[in-house]
């Protein structure tokens, strides 16, 4: 692999205000994002890629290609939870085993966001329908969960469980309900409604990447004390089952005819595991899980490896399988 891949994506101004925002807690100054600002600059993310993907989507059409690549992330955000979750099973319980896969069968939008600025940092064109598939594969995964632990939970009749609760929380909570209105509200508008808000949901963009970075470093540092519960096995866990479900998701990429930066952003979907609706809709309806686990893992672990290693690991990947 060539290290200057990975060189090249550390230099990256959004990479090192996240390590930033880890050393500031490893040397314990007083820097911190008031709270209510993460959630601000979270749903702007949301709500940028929610919207240019809206207007890519409209200017390609519903095109074979775009079917397929549809068809195959529904697949990747069924199929991630089934068999990670017999993994867990090995060493945990039912409940943290379906919590944990549910957290990896869904994906992570920042670290999406992130190997976007990074093709663009190389120069590698992408389409920006690909958020469409990051819009399908935020929430199956919370279901697919939910069916694991009814499945395997003998006493399942004595959980307070609520379909509906569930339906809700894996469909309309805020990052999904704004990522999929912003991509219709961008399918309607169009090139007139993209040249409109062009100068917010482009010129501030990268901007707002970085600071939210700087904010994720400090919560990913502050998590990996948690590390010491998970022991071992979870955070091999944690490493491995990223480049196994990328690896997957780049031999789909490549069945179906994807260009390279679209096959990079479905591995990273693949790849990535959930720290923000999954881990709420969990709380809601699994209390059994420890939160701990499917947490530190997801943010602490598999996060940061991703956008340091695994982005420019999966970019390798391609060039090795197109050549």
């Amino acid at each position: 692999m060539d290290t200057s891949l990975i060189v090249s994506n550390i230099l990256n101004p959004p990479i090192l205000f996240f390590f930033l925002g880890m050393l500031a807690v490893f040397v314990k100054s007083d820097l911190e994002i008031p709270a209510p600002f993460p959630k601000l600059l979270s749903l702007y993310l949301l709500f940028s890629i929610g919207f240019k993907g809206g207007v890519e989507l409209i200017k390609s059409g519903l095109t074979q290609e775009v079917l397929l690549t549809m068809l195959a992330a529904i697949l990747m955000a069924c199929a991630v939870p089934i068999y990670t979750f017999f993994i867990l099973k090995l060493r945990l319980d039912t409940y943290d085993a379906a919590a944990i896969a549910a957290t990896y069968g869904s994906i992570s939008a920042v670290t999406f966001i992130t190997a976007g600025a990074f093709l663009t940092e190389l120069g590698i064109d992408y389409d920006g329908y690909m958020v469409a598939a990051l819009a399908l594969m935020e929430s199956p995964a919370i279901i697919v969960g939910l069916i694991l632990v009814n499945l395997f939970t003998p006493s399942q009749g004595d959980r307070d469980f609520s379909w509906p609760e569930v339906l809700q929380e894996a469909f309309l909570n805020s990052s999904v309900f704004l990522l999929v209105g912003s991509l219709i509200i961008g399918v309607l508008t169009g090139e007139r409604g993209w040249h409109t808000l062009e100068p917010f949901t482009q010129g501030l963009f990268y901007g707002i990447l970085t600071f939210f970075l700087l904010d994720m470093g400090l919560v990913a540092a502050k998590r990996i004390k948690d590390l010491q519960k998970t022991g071992v096995f979870l955070i091999s866990f944690a490493i491995l089952i990223p480049i196994l479900n990328a690896a997957i998701g780049l031999l789909i990429a490549k069945f179906i005819g994807m260009p390279k930066g679209d096959a990079l952003l479905f591995a990273v979907l693949c790849a990535s595991a959930s720290y923000i609706a999954v881990p709420a809709a969990m709380r809601l309806t699994v209390p059994e899980a420890n939160p701990s686990l499917y947490v530190s893992t997801a943010l602490a672990v598999t996060f940061p490896f991703n956008i340091i290693v695994g982005i420019p690991l999966y970019l390798y990947g391609i060039e090795m399988l197109w050549r």
